[in-house]
């Protein structure tokens, strides 16, 4: 999922004639109205790729697509690749449109998957078959979509199993928040909570839009082992050049 401040919708909008733009065509599958603004899911097609695309608008605020999931499914194929065991307990912050959820069930060690959800309607888009991969993910029964403030949960003591990885993709970037809310987590008190839901040698994995934050890692290296940025470049097909998204990956140092 791809967060941008612009809309790549609108790039490339000059038709073969010269001068002749080309109309967007949308079908808009759901809108609901939610605490942070209004939900869009909407499909297009996208002439640089000539597949449909899928993506998601929170008010005026452009959040998603499935034109871009490299870095998302590299959440999970890098988060779990740092994890050991043979029966993992992943917990994934964050549906969307599913690509970091499914990457992780594709792991034959991953043997219960929990994905946190603050919106309503973004499950209910999966438990209708809307997207891509919601037959995949639903279908799995080592899946449990629950519907709760992440970062919530996130400040509240464990009270139930632990989790050997969790990966998180909600905000833009650790600076960058969808709601202000959020902000604590990223500082090590924030991060000290998280780590109580992880078990020992548990495995914290974060997106984001923005190139590695080196105040950033000095907070994530104050509370977890092993803290790594990796940087995920990917072809973007509507610029014709390369993006590039990160992800943070650390371990629990409890045992």
């Amino acid at each position: 999922m791809l967060r941008r401040p612009r809309d790549p919708s609108a790039l490339g909008s000059v038709g073969l004639d010269e001068g002749m733009p080309v109309i967007a065509r949308f079908e808009e599958l759901d809108w609901q109205p939610t605490p942070m603004g209004d939900l869009t899911l909407r499909r297009r097609s996208e002439p640089a790729v000539g597949a449909e695309v899928y993506e998601v608008k929170l008010g005026d605020e452009y959040l998603m697509s499935s034109l871009f999931t490299v870095a998302e499914i590299a959440l999970a194929d890098l988060g779990l690749a740092a994890a050991t065991g043979d029966e993992l307990n992943v917990l994934v912050g964050g549906l969307g449109l599913g690509y970091t959820a499914v990457a992780a069930l594709r792991d034959r060690r991953v043997t219960a998957l929990t994905v946190i959800d603050r919106l309503d309607a973004v499950i209910g888009w999966h438990e209708r078959i809307l997207l891509p991969v919601s037959s995949e993910l639903v279908g799995d029964p080592r899946t449990s979509l629950v519907s709760d403030d992440f970062f919530e949960r996130m400040r509240r003591p464990p009270t139930g199993a632990h989790y050997d990885a969790i990966l998180l993709d909600v905000d833009h970037s650790p600076r960058h928040q969808l709601d202000p809310s959020h902000a604590d987590l990223y500082r090590a008190p924030g991060l000290r909570a998280l780590d109580r839901h992880l078990t020992g040698g548990g495995v914290f994995a974060l997106w984001s839009d923005d190139p590695p934050d080196p105040e950033f890692m000095t907070e994530l290296a104050a509370v977890f082992d092993d803290a790594t940025a990796h940087v995920v470049d990917f072809d973007n097909p509507v610029t014709g050049g390369t993006s590039s998204n990160t992800v943070y990956v650390a371990s629990s140092r409890r045992t």
